[in-house]
């Protein structure tokens, strides 16, 4: 099956994002959209792909579920083969998408192919079932690592991932207020999901400048 491409931001850019969707959004939904605006407007490229499930239900018209995440791997592999680029690459996604793409990244880190993982809204659980972690291979990963990460997202907290023993490779930046989206509750917070959007955007510039130099 042929992989198709969203693109978004300059190609003189210093690095490339390719960002895979989550479990049940296609790669051109809102949320995804809004990270990709945010992310090109930091003069970064980013690369969009969708995952034959998700492709499929735009011809066929079923909401067929996702596979086990797992089973997704080789499907990303085969979308980082396919986008024939120069310069650095950054590998990641929205929740399911950053998680497959965390399954992967070590074997592209050592073999020189990627220079980050970057996870927006990490399932670090499912909902309503903390102790089902999702945190194995998070342990000893050594991809350069960037999670952005709402404060009260439920599938990890800032509570919650403070007790998980994560990789040192791994930084976390923490939204104030934000729920999976990273959409705060703006009078809660005093902060909109534009100004978070734009913060989270701003934060992975300035990772991408210091893991590519």
């Amino acid at each position: 099956m042929a992989i198709d491409f969203l693109e978004l931001g300059p190609n003189t850019s210093k690095a490339t994002v390719l960002l895979a969707h989550g479990a049940g959004a296609p790669m051109d939904s809102p949320a995804m959209t809004a990270i990709s605006q945010a992310l090109a407007a930091q003069d970064l490229r980013v690369v969009r792909f969708e995952f034959a499930y998700m492709a499929n239900r735009r011809t066929d018209g079923t909401k067929r579920p996702p596979p086990r995440a797992d089973k997704l791997n080789h499907e990303y592999l085969a979308a980082v083969d396919a986008l024939q680029i120069d310069g650095p690459m950054i590998i990641g996604g929205k929740s399911m998408g950053g998680r497959v793409a965390s399954m992967i990244a070590d074997e592209l880190f050592n073999a020189d192919r990627i220079a980050g993982l970057l996870c927006v809204g990490y399932p670090f659980h499912p909902i309503g079932k903390p102790e089902k972690l999702r945190t194995e291979h998070l342990m000893g990963l050594q991809t350069p690592t960037l999670i952005c990460q709402g404060t009260r997202d439920p599938f990890g907290s800032t509570d919650e991932v403070a007790a998980y023993d994560l990789s040192s490779a791994i930084q976390m930046s923490w939204f104030e207020d934000g729920d999976h989206d990273l959409k705060p509750r703006k009078r809660v917070s005093g902060f909109t999901h534009a100004d978070h959007l734009k913060s989270m955007a701003a934060t992975v510039a300035v990772w991408a400048d210091r893991i590519g130099s």
